[in-house]
């Protein structure tokens, strides 16, 4: 590996950890502003909302509230980067029920943002190619209202056009309640054990409650990455190196789809990877709406039942997840454009 791209992704990796670090320094910190003695942060981890200033203490001692600050943070800290977020208010960990709903929000938002780029690149590249044509404003048009559109109304009016009228699809749910049970949890993920136990019918309809929620996480995604798309293949048709593709003799689709439109993707490959992060945020709105039990069902559920272990072991993780993805975004960018590592 040179020299120059190892100490690229050294930068780019210290710079991610420093992120993070401060991230839990400032949750830590905010924690001890909502609650600043002992009992009232053990408040945040009593079961019962009415504990007694005893019940309270033995809480505060045997989670090590009573300690000084600094001995706290740093047993939070060394936590957080062991994997333990601690217990919820049911006593079960956090770091349990995560890795339960995570693989239903990873399916959901992996298929879902991988949907709307395609949809994005495809109709992008059109629009650029057909500038001030009928075609290029009718894309604009629905990108715009797409990219305008807020997750909760999409998802609300694909619910009722696709489910209420039409019939076509299930309005909520992960799967049929009343007729499948999921196999046995080999990955965590539905669809490939599913797979592996051969058990074809709950594979089916799972899939079948799946459309709805992807095809709200695509729309919502696709006029973003059409806009960009656009706006980068109009910038790349007007450089020379396309002028000369044109001397050469090669046909306009050659020159769009080829030399214009991988030239153009640079911006793009960012732009996936943080909205990447951004999308298991919004997949909260989104799972909500239709009763994906995922990990925004599991957020929503935290919030309305005051859970605060669980609600502070999720925003961690999506703090993280924002953190890694606009890590992952730096290193594409760095290998699609080379100036980038040497800058």
């Amino acid at each position: 590996m040179p020299n120059n791209v190892l100490s690229f992704l050294i930068r780019r990796g210290i710079n991610a950890v420093i992120t993070i670090i401060l991230m839990i320094s400032m949750i830590f910190l905010l924690l001890h502003v909502v609650a600043p003695n002992p009992i009232d942060l053990a408040k945040l981890y009593a079961p019962n909302p009415r504990a007694t200033p005893a019940e309270l203490l033995v809480i505060a001692q045997s989670k090590g509230l009573t300690q000084p600050l600094y001995v706290q943070f740093l047993n939070y800290l060394k936590d957080v980067f062991t994997g333990n977020l601690g217990l919820d208010i049911n006593g079960t960990p956090v770091a349990t029920e995560i890795a339960e709903y995570m693989p239903l929000t990873l399916t959901l938002v992996l298929i879902g943002q991988a949907l709307g780029v395609i949809i994005g690149l495809y109709t992008g590249a059109i629009s650029a190619a057909n500038r001030k044509t009928k075609t290029d404003y009718s894309i604009k048009g629905v990108y715009l209202i797409s990219w305008a559109a807020p997750p909760f109304l999409v998802a609300v009016l694909l619910q009722i056009f696709l489910a209420y009228w039409l019939h076509l699809l299930p309005a909520s749910g992960t799967y049929n309640l009343t007729l499948y049970t999921p196999p046995a949890s080999r990955t965590g993920i539905y669809l490939f054990d599913s797979i592996i136990a051969g058990d074809w019918p709950f594979l089916v309809d799972y899939l079948h409650h799946l459309v709805l929620p992807v095809l709200t996480i695509a729309t919502i995604n696709f006029g973003v990455f059409t806009r960009l798309t656009r706006a980068s293949m109009v910038e790349a048709l007007d450089k020379d190196y396309v002028k000369l593709a044109y001397t050469k003799g090669l046909k306009k689709r050659e020159v769009v789809y080829g030399t214009a439109f991988r030239n153009a993707l640079i911006p793009v490959i960012t732009l996936i990877a943080i909205y990447f992060g951004l999308s298991v945020g919004g997949a909260v709105i989104v799972e909500d709406v239709f009763d994906y039990h995922g990990l925004g069902w599991f957020t929503v559920n935290a919030v309305s039942n005051l859970n605060y272990p669980a609600i502070l072991g999720i925003t961690i993780l999506f703090g993280v997840g924002v953190i890694v993805a606009n890590l992952v975004a730096d290193l594409l960018y760095g290998v699609a454009d080379p100036r980038v590592r040497l800058s």
